[in-house]
This record gives structure tokens, C-alpha cells and sequence, in this order.
């Protein structure tokens, strides 16, 4: 559910700044990049479904196995229609850190500078660079990033927690045992993406 904060000179700045960007043209010098993560519970089956039959659906049994956690972290490029997405067995700042890096030396390698939207977790700023890989290594990196930040309670202006929610409901809307079948379901969705018109290869459950 959203929730609009108090419209603070702040609140109004940065929101100002964001749709300020959004409404730019596409640049491949300068990208504009929303970032965002979810954290999903694995979960298994405790027993062999029944499997799907015609006129009759899968049936799980309503007993399950929790499998720990994963994350994803998503940028998404939305003059571009460019997406990347990570999966990794935490969320904390090494890992948001080596995202950040993932995106420079990848993707947007031939960018001058990227612009980046994010939300207000402590693992997004700047000082987490200087903690993880000290202050010369994190200038290296951040001389090519412009941080960007949603106000408070307005993270529904981040386009990539929409994007999390567009790839959430069809892919992730099920019991996902394990890493591998978290990563089969997020690659087959970039692959979409990519390529709007094909509709494989795509996970077996898909056909």
C-alpha cells in the first residue's frame, strides 16, 4: 500500500528532481537508473505435488519447507527499456556495493556517468562505499554515480519498485525452492523482455 508522506520542502525537492528526470531523453552518456531490491522467501514442497491434469490444476500440499532467503537487486532504464537483475544470497551494502560495480563495468560500461534513483536504506549511500572498499577504491567508483533519492515514504516514485511488482506477479507469485529456480524464473523474464514477441524458452511450468 502507498503511502504519501508529509509534503515538506524536502519531500517536494525530491520529488521535483525525480519527475525532473524521468522526463529526460534517452542518454547513453548520462543513463537515468532505478534501483530497488526484494528479498523473497524460498520455500519448498514437503511432498510431491499433483501434478497438472487436464481440466485439473496443480495441487500442493498445504505443509511446506522454508529454504531461507534470497534477494534481488533490479535496475531498470525506463527511456531505454534496459534491465538488469542480481540475484545474491544477501542484502547488505557489499552486496548493493557490488551491484553498483556490476552496473559500471557491464551494462553501462561506455557511460560517462550514471544517475541513480534509489530509495532511503542505509546501504545506499555514499559512506557505505568508504566502509566497504575504503575512501580511494570507493572514488573511483562513485566519480561516474550521481545519487538520486525518492523523499521519505515515497518510494512508489523509485520505477524499479514498479518493475519489481510488474515481475513479481506473474514469476515469483509461487513457491520458489531454491536459488536455481529463483534464477531460471528472473532470466526468463529479462529474456521477455528483451525480446517481447518471443514467448520461449521459458521455464517448463510456462508451456
Amino acid at each position: 500500500m502507498w503511502c504519501i508522506g508529509v509534503l515538506s520542502d524536502e519531500y517536494r525537492r525530491r520529488m521535483y528532481v525525480l519527475l525532473e528526470l524521468y522526463a529526460r531523453p534517452m542518454s547513453r552518456s548520462e543513463p537515468v537508473i532505478c534501483i530497488d531490491e526484494k528479498s523473497l522467501q524460498l520455500i519448498g514442497d514437503s511432498r510431491e505435488p499433483m501434478s497438472m491434469a487436464p481440466h485439473r490444476p496443480t495441487k500442493l500440499d498445504y505443509e511446506y519447507v522454508r529454504n531461507g532467503t534470497n534477494n534481488m537487486f533490479v535496475a531498470v532504464e525506463p527511456t531505454a527499456g534496459v534491465r538488469v537483475v542480481s540475484v545474491t544470497a544477501h542484502w547488505g551494502k557489499t552486496d548493493f556495493i557490488a551491484f553498483i560495480d556490476e552496473l559500471l563495468t557491464g551494462a553501462y560500461a561506455r557511460a560517462r556517468r550514471i544517475l541513480l534513483v534509489l530509495d532511503n536504506p542505509n546501504t545506499h549511500f555514499r559512506k557505505c562505499f568508504d566502509d566497504v572498499l575504503g575512501s580511494i577504491a570507493a572514488n573511483k567508483i562513485l566519480r561516474r554515480v550521481e545519487f538520486h533519492y525518492t523523499p521519505k515514504h515515497a518510494s512508489w516514485l523509485n520505477m524499479a519498485e514498479t518493475e519489481i511488482g510488474i515481475l513479481s506477479r506473474p514469476c515469483l507469485d509461487r513457491r520458489i525452492p531454491d536459488r536455481d529456480a529463483l534464477q531460471t524464473e528472473v532470466d526468463a523474464w529479462c529474456y521477455v523482455c528483451r525480446n517481447p514477441r518471443v514467448s520461449t524458452p521459458l521455464p517448463s511450468r510456462y508451456f
